[in-house]
């Protein structure tokens, strides 16, 4: 699908989200990718300017901006050099209807052999058909991590999961530049409509410059809390590999694994480094681990962000909601990521449904996709 398509494919994906599109504003949208081009945070970044004007709709235009123009496009065929010592499709004359040639004569094999060959992305594209060179090897290399970000974590091998590492890298990269978008656009603060129109009357009354309400946004405190029992391993890794850049954006961070006791962790190499013993073939015991939290922890900052990542499951010990409740009182806010499908939860031993009453919110992630959508619903 061309550029065009998929960009009409966007907006009309757009309104249909509720999102209100104006022809004009389709063409703005248009002749902003003409100018910025198709490098795809560039792309992101203008048809934010021109179609985004409330920003309650931010979240739906970037969840669609990842369906319509995804991290890792599928990979077209690479183009290959005729047999024969032919000229290459780019180079050859054009065609009548007959396939008789319009222009001037082929070039002959002795001057084939000279020619220089076409590259595409600094590649030569002169290869033989049964082999694969550098270009075709990074193609299949982003198709494989596409269908991996898409894969269940409960699905996941241990091999695909040190796949998968080297693309939440990359995730969690966007993830921080999203950030520093928004904590940019925080201390700009809002446009002060008497200041724009003061300043305005020494230039005839062309507001040249905008008047702002200047605002220094103290930065939040955030915990995060994940489990580490072989059910969902996976995603909490993942989780605070994506939270680890963003560490500057917040005051104070304190990342927490737990099975069945709390322990603080850290992050290297994108691989969770445990402070303190943790036994990962324990029963997982959530209500002991707000036990230890809040000894641990008998004062937060009000500001505090809480992450709780997990599916419940306490093997039907007592799950101290009660605690996760007083948590709750003492929080700016309190979201829970599920690795679990919906249908799945308060099914068996998941106690979910007693600590649902003390959530903001909380978020279904089957996979690396819907956790990095969470995660950006939750801190972004």
């Amino acid at each position: 699908m061309g550029v065009r398509a998929r960009l009409h494919a966007f907006i009309g994906g757009l309104r249909d989200a509720g999102v209100a599109v104006s022809v004009a504003e389709s063409l703005d949208a248009m002749r902003a990718v003409g100018v910025a081009g198709v490098e795809r945070e560039r792309l992101r970044e203008a048809l934010a300017t021109t179609l985004v004007k409330d920003e309650r709709d931010r979240g739906a235009f970037d969840e669609l901006f990842e369906r319509h123009f995804p991290l890792l496009p599928p990979a077209a065929p690479a183009r290959r050099r005729r047999r024969g010592g032919g000229a290459s499709p780019s180079e050859a004359p054009c065609r009548g209807r007959q396939g008789t040639p319009t222009g001037g004569g082929g070039a002959s094999p002795a001057r084939a052999e000279h020619r220089e060959p076409v590259r595409e992305q600094g590649v030569p594209t002169g290869l033989a058909p049964s082999r694969r060179g550098p270009v075709s090897r990074r193609r299949t290399r982003r198709a494989r991590l596409d269908e991996l970000r898409h894969r269940p974590f409960h699905e996941l091998a241990a091999q695909e999961v040190g796949e998968l590492r080297e693309l939440v890298a990359v995730l969690a990269q966007q993830l921080e530049r999203r950030l520093a978008r928004r904590w940019r656009a925080a201390r700009r603060g809002t446009v002060d409509m008497r200041r724009t129109l003061r300043a305005a009357t020494a230039t005839g009354g062309v507001p040249l410059r905008l008047g702002r309400r200047r605002r220094r946004p103290a930065k939040p405190d955030l915990l995060a809390l994940c489990d580490v029992s072989g059910s969902v391993a996976a995603a909490s890794e993942f989780l605070l590999a994506l939270l680890a850049p963003a560490r500057r954006y917040f005051r104070r961070v304190r990342l927490y694994a737990y099975v069945d006791r709390l322990c603080p962790v850290t992050i290297e190499d994108g691989r969770v480094v445990p402070e303190r013993p943790l036994d990962l073939y324990g029963r997982s015991d959530l209500g002991r681990v707000l036990v230890d939290l809040w000894a641990e922890h008998p004062r937060l900052a009000p500001s505090t962000l809480v992450v709780v990542l997990g599916d419940a499951r306490n093997n039907r010990r007592p799950p101290r909601a009660d605690l996760l409740r007083a948590l709750r009182g003492r929080v700016q806010r309190l979201v829970w990521v599920v690795p679990e499908p919906r249908a799945r939860w308060n099914t068996g031993d998941s106690a979910l449904a007693a600590y649902a009453p003390w959530c903001d919110a909380m978020y279904e992630c089957v996979d690396v996709d819907g956790l990095v959508r969470a995660v950006r619903q939750a801190i972004a």
